[in-house]
């Protein structure tokens, strides 16, 4: 079959379109043959081989998250059937065997069923996004109906899936994003109000519409640029929840004590499996509901996909990036 794979770690030049032996599926695990697969930053920090939470042995075939049909299902898997439509989220799967190929083997547990409502290259679009999404809004931030909660980047894969969960839970969503387009994005996905976050005044006009009172939950993904901003604009007993970082910062704590806030670290990797596997549940129901709707941004053929890792870390994201492999 055809995939991605590492031999060394390094920059995105060491991603190989080769062929690999087809996996097979042990007991308790499931074949899907991919029609997507999704990108994730985490994949390009793994890339590197200096990733505090994952260092794989080479060679290497990247991806936890994809879309496609059920190919081969092996001993004692009765959940799921031949040609069943599924996403997979391999996360914190005991096997994988990576979503950057025509075929993927992983855990039963790590493959759910996708509506026909759902394209694949949404499903592709659920794992690592909409976990992060939802461990951050309601488990670490528990976030509570009528709050308000600051998205920064909502146009991105994360962002707009922790839109559309924050929307549908009853809070007030104020949303960021970098340009006329992503803007747009977000008044399509019903956020209360939108910022570019270009704007260095962004933060005094977000304040300002909350007439003074301040933000209750913020999702930071650049702590090193924002957090210190955003302490000034939290709201008495405010949650920060940090799910990206790529730097140091100078920070004043006084912003916390003052109104008895808390910066609340994330990585997804530490998240217990009771909490993974109810999110990813929550996931799979708001699939079915209809609540959410991934949005899809580029897309890339297999062969481009050291391109996608080097694309995705620039900023202006618009939806979730995704590998076409079929």
């Amino acid at each position: 079959m055809r995939a991605i794979q590492m031999s060394t770690f390094g920059e995105a030049d060491v991603l190989r379109l080769t062929d690999v032996p087809v996996p097979e599926p042990g007991p308790g695990e499931v074949r899907v043959r991919l029609h997507y697969a999704g990108v994730n930053p985490a994949e390009t920090y793994i890339r590197t081989g200096n990733y505090a939470f994952f260092k794989p042995e080479l060679p290497y075939v990247s991806g936890f998250d994809g879309a496609g049909e059920v190919d081969s299902l092996g001993v004692g898997v009765t959940r799921l059937h031949e040609g069943d439509r599924v996403f997979v989220a391999s996360l914190l799967a005991k096997r994988k065997t990576g979503t950057y190929a025509e075929f993927v083997v992983c855990d039963v547990d790590a493959v759910h069923p996708l509506p026909s409502s759902v394209s694949f290259a949404q499903g592709a679009a659920v794992g690592i996004p909409g976990f992060t999404a939802y461990r951050a809004l309601f488990q670490r931030a528990q976030l509570k109906p009528g709050e308000i909660v600051l998205i920064h980047g909502a146009s991105g894969g994360v962002g707009t899936l922790a839109v559309q969960m924050a929307r549908a839970y009853g809070a007030y969503v104020i949303g960021t994003a970098g340009n006329d387009e992503g803007l747009a994005l977000l008044g399509q996905l019903g956020v209360h109000a939108a910022f570019n976050h270009s704007d260095p005044a962004h933060f005094a006009k977000i304040l300002a519409l909350t007439g003074g009172t301040g933000v209750n939950v913020i999702l930071e993904a650049l702590a090193n640029v924002n957090l210190e901003h955003d302490a000034e604009i939290l709201s008495m007993f405010g949650r920060i929840v940090v799910v990206g970082n790529r730097g140091s910062i100078n920070f004043t704590p006084r912003l916390l004590m003052d109104k008895e806030s808390a910066v609340l670290g994330m990585a997804i990797w530490n998240a217990p499996l009771a909490e993974y596997t109810s999110s990813i549940a929550a996931l799979a129901a708001g699939l079915e509901s209809g609540v959410l709707r991934p949005v899809v941004g580029r897309e890339y053929p297999l062969e481009a996909t050291a391109q996608a890792q080097i694309d995705i870390l620039k900023n202006s994201a618009r939806g979730k990036m995704v590998l076409k492999i079929i």
